[in-house]
Order: structure tokens, then C-alpha cells, then sequence
């Protein structure tokens, strides 16, 4: 039941934010969600441990989403700088082992740069843009999981998630690809339904790595959920993993 409610919660005030926050609101919004996701993932790079010097870095994750909403050439060249910057101090001065500074600093690509994109998806194609990508998502992981809950008989990814099969993987693809199908005339009225069923695939495709990628961080940290911030459903990131992997491609299919 709490699973239940706390969905329920959630989902209402993502449709409300969509619906009726103007673009800078939603700016706003998409840097605290950022900020909160990085640094659930920043306790996975840690081990579920306390993060150190995390703040300038969760801020470069605000920026990043702030930057991605119009994203250009120069952004890209300073955030890499800033980057190498960052991987540079806290491997020289602060004694971190290059694999984890790297890691660390994967948050701005991998969690604020998506978000960014997410808003700019809204202020490009409006509201409806931006409930196809998610209700593509979402049908995607329902039909995941009920197709693999009836006919799931071979494992997709055993050594990461052992609950997901690849009769499941199958239904995803085929109910979330129909429903781009038919839903994205709405939103892009001039596409072939040929471009959109492939836009549907992409979408799941990505939407299964980006699960699949955040399973396997949790599962190498020992942790089973991102947080506990959701009651029932684990951390932000948790929600949104598959949506950070599907939103870029998305992103680009709407510019072209």
C-alpha cells in the first residue's frame, strides 16, 4: 500500500509540474531533481558512505542541467574542462584513486546533462513532448515486468538483475514501440510511422541500459536502493534511471 500511495504522490505532481510550471519552473525543478539523483549516485561511487567534497560537484551537476536546456559548443568545451580539472585536483591534491575521481565526475554527463535536455524537451515540443518520452518509458518497464512476470523464461542480464528476462525485454519493445506509434503523430505530425516505431525501439533500448547500468552500479556498491527517499520505490535515481539513458535520444529526434 505505501508502494501504492507513494506512487500515486509522485506521478501526480510530475504530471502537475509538466502541466502547469512555466519553462524557467521547470529549469529549477530538473537542477534540484539533478542535484538529488547525483548525489545518491555519488553515496553508489562511495560505497552508501558519506560523500566528500560533494557540493562544488553537485553544483556542476545544477549547471550542467542548467547549460544542457540550450547546450552549445563552448558549454561542452568548459564542462570537459572543468572536468579534467576536477579528476586532476582530486587525484593530486586530495589522494583519490583515478577510477573513483573519474567516477565522480560522471555525474554532470550522466545525471545532469539528461535532465537538462528533459527541460528543453518541454520548452521545444510542450507538454505533450514531454509526456510521450515518459509514458513511453513507463509502459515500457510495466510491460517489462508483467510480460516477464507471464511469460518470462531466460534471463536477460543474470549477473545484474536477475528478475529481468528477455521475453520481458520482448513486451517492453513491442507495447511501448505500438504506443509511440500511434501517440506520436501528436507530437510530431510529420514523421513516418516507420521513423516513430524506431524512435519507440531507441527509446526502450536505451531505457533497458540505463536500468541495467544503474543495477550494476548498486549491485558492485552492495546497495539495493539508490536511497530510501521514496517510500517503496527506493531513491530518485531509482525512478529515473531509464529516462536519463532514453531522454538524449529523444532530445535529438526532436531537433531533426
Amino acid at each position: 500500500m505505501t508502494r501504492l500511495l507513494s506512487g500515486i504522490a509522485l506521478a501526480a505532481a510530475a504530471l502537475a509540474a509538466i502541466l502547469f510550471l512555466p519553462v524557467p519552473g521547470l529549469r529549477v525543478l530538473t537542477g534540484l531533481v539533478a542535484v538529488l539523483a547525483a548525489y545518491e549516485y555519488l553515496r553508489i561511487v562511495h560505497g552508501g558512505r558519506s560523500v566528500p567534497g560533494a557540493v562544488p560537484l553537485l553544483m556542476l551537476v545544477a549547471l550542467t542541467a542548467w547549460w544542457m536546456f540550450d547546450p552549445s559548443r563552448e558549454k561542452f568545451l568548459t564542462l570537459l574542462l572543468a572536468g579534467v580539472a576536477w579528476v586532476a585536483i582530486e587525484v593530486v591534491f586530495r589522494g583519490l584513486p583515478i577510477d573513483r575521481a573519474a567516477a565522480r565526475f560522471f555525474a554532470p554527463w550522466y545525471i545532469g546533462m539528461p535532465l537538462g535536455m528533459l527541460a528543453a524537451i518541454h520548452a521545444l515540443g510542450g507538454s505533450v513532448a514531454t509526456l510521450l518520452l515518459i509514458a513511453t518509458v513507463v509502459i515500457s518497464d510495466s510491460a517489462q515486468y508483467y510480460c516477464g512476470r507471464l511469460f518470462g523464461r531466460h534471463l536477460l542480464a543474470p549477473a545484474i538483475s536477475p528478475k529481468k528476462t528477455i521475453e520481458g525485454a520482448a513486451g517492453g519493445v513491442v507495447f511501448a514501440t505500438l504506443f509511440v506509434a500511434l501517440a506520436g503523430p501528436w507530437v510530431f505530425p510529420l514523421a513516418r510511422r516507420t521513423s516513430l516505431a524506431l524512435l519507440g525501439i531507441a527509446i526502450v533500448g536505451l531505457g533497458i541500459s540505463g536500468d541495467l547500468f544503474e543495477s550494476r552500479l548498486k549491485r558492485v556498491a552492495g546497495m539495493k536502493d539508490s536511497s530510501a527517499l521514496i517510500p517503496g520505490h527506493g531513491g530518485i535515481l531509482d525512478r529515473i534511471d531509464a529516462l536519463l539513458f532514453a531522454t538524449p535520444a529523444f532530445y535529438v529526434y526532436l531537433l531533426t
